[in-house]
């Protein structure tokens, strides 16, 4: 009986060191891995964000968030269109199932970030659902416009800090926020206007500058972004400046 129990206790302690040692060679896969798609980005985004892209050049880079509708959608790209200027687009998992035609409509042409499944404050989420939040949207975004989002990431609410920023650069991803918010998003109701949007993009312009507008109506339906992007176009180009996208200042070791 006693080599019975003497058998066992150390069939026990083996399964024990296999299953730790096991363990252990997965988390530290899982970690050389987040450190090689980290190591993929520029210096500068590693723990922290761009809020305007790093060059003294006169560009601007114009972004757009879709995380709730699509109303401003095919205005938006008719005047990029039009102008022929180039926008990146930080697209939700969720507006994309919502809104796959205008999420191919828009891949088509331009680069395309990822801005989590379901917009969130991820900063109240535990590690593993902000890891969730970013690699749910990954896959729903690429399988619907077969562009992958990776790096370019924007959290929602510009809502980070050092825990999140780090877990989405260790899924390859550096944060983009932004120099300028035209608040177009809060609509008419609340006190803006396609004239206040072009005030704010010429008072804050500057080389480097990151333009934040949104895709979707506000809740008075007011489309200011969309209606106002020709205009705010014409004033960039008036002042001199030409424009750029963020993905073109990835490779650069800042």
């Amino acid at each position: 009986m006693r080599r019975i129990l003497v058998f066992l206790t150390l069939s026990a302690a083996l399964t024990a060191t296999i299953s730790s040692a096991g363990l252990a060679r997965t988390q530290s896969g899982a970690s050389a891995s987040s450190a090689r798609r980290a190591d993929k980005l520029p210096a500068s985004l590693i723990g922290k964000e761009w809020s305007a892209l790093p060059t003294k050049r006169r560009v601007v880079a114009l972004t757009f968030d879709g995380g709730s509708g699509s109303e401003g959608v095919p205005l938006i790209l008719k005047t990029l269109q039009k102008t022929g200027v180039r926008g990146t687009f930080f697209l939700t998992g969720r507006f994309s199932e919502l809104y796959p035609r205008s999420t191919r409509a828009i891949s088509a042409r331009y680069p395309i970030g990822n801005h989590s499944f379901d917009h969130p404050h991820l900063t109240a989420l535990s590690n593993a659902a902000v890891w969730g939040e970013i690699t749910h949207a990954q896959r729903v975004i690429k399988k619907i416009s077969g562009q992958n989002p990776r790096p370019l990431f924007r959290f929602p609410y510009g809502d980070s800090n050092s825990r999140v920023i780090g877990i989405a650069n260790g899924l390859g991803y550096g944060g983009i926020r932004w120099t300028i918010d035209t608040l177009g998003w809060e609509g008419t109701a609340q006190g803006q206007s396609t004239a206040k949007v072009l005030a704010r993009v010429r008072s804050e312009l500057r080389p480097g500058a990151i333009v934040l507008m949104h895709l979707g109506a506000a809740p008075d339906s007011s489309t200011l972004d969309a209606h106002a992007l020709s205009r705010v176009i014409a004033v960039i180009r008036a002042r001199g400046y030409g424009f750029a996208t963020l993905d073109q200042f990835l490779a650069k070791k800042s």
